[in-house]
């Protein structure tokens, strides 16, 4: 399986691979359940290279360690799973 950080950056990288609407789904500590994030809404700071970042509805910037990444879709369609994470829901 290909290292969740080698899939990010050719998504952002690949112009070809990078076609089509890919979303992050992270576990939420908090409610303990996979949030879903679209890709475009997401930043990847190589001053953070273990995080990505996103403004949630509040305008509040979010941090996201990369070990809570659970799944990454294309298109809707699951396209990598962290190894042994049986979640998941459709993104919208």
């Amino acid at each position: 399986m290909q290292p969740l950080q080698d899939l990010l950056h050719r998504i952002k990288w690949d112009l070809e691979f990078g076609k089509g609407e890919f979303a992050l789904g992270y576990y939420d500590r908090v409610v303990h359940e996979e949030k879903i994030v679209p890709f475009v809404s997401i930043s990847l700071d190589p001053q953070r290279p273990a995080t990505f970042s996103f403004h949630d509805e509040n305008g509040i910037v979010n941090h996201i360690p990369l070990h809570r990444v659970r799944t990454v879709y294309k298109d809707s369609v699951v396209i990598w799973q962290r190894p042994g994470y049986q979640g998941g829901v459709k993104p919208p």
